[in-house]
């Protein structure tokens, strides 16, 4: 098992799921990002089932960054209550999980925190 983790948030737009995912990676709090969709969301929201066209967006990180990754996509999202959830990586290849390890804990710059 590893310590890494896949984070996912779903948005209204294509252009805040790159903004969130852009952020992330800039500020090394992810190794990469994916932005996929339009995808169909059935939810319930306040009483009501609600349909809607949104954009995925999932990266992956190291599980002891998941409170600074919530946070910034926190700051950046549109959503009152956004879907911001983990998944552990459990597994992956060597060269692939030595590469996201490479990219998080290289030094990030000063406003990522």
């Amino acid at each position: 098992m590893t310590e890494f983790i896949s984070v996912n948030t779903t948005t209204a737009t294509k252009l805040e799921a790159q903004e969130i995912a852009e952020a992330l990676v800039t500020h090394r709090l992810a190794a990469c990002a994916q932005v996929s969709g339009p995808i169909e969301s059935v939810y319930r929201w306040q009483g009501d089932v609600e349909h809607a066209a949104e954009w995925f967006c999932t990266a992956k990180t190291h599980k002891s960054l998941f409170h600074e990754v919530e946070a910034r996509i926190r700051s950046l999202h549109s959503y009152e209550c956004p879907e911001i959830t983990a998944l552990p990586i459990a597994g992956g290849s060597a060269d692939y999980l030595a590469w996201l390890n490479d990219q998080l804990t290289e030094e990030r710059p000063a406003d990522s925190h």
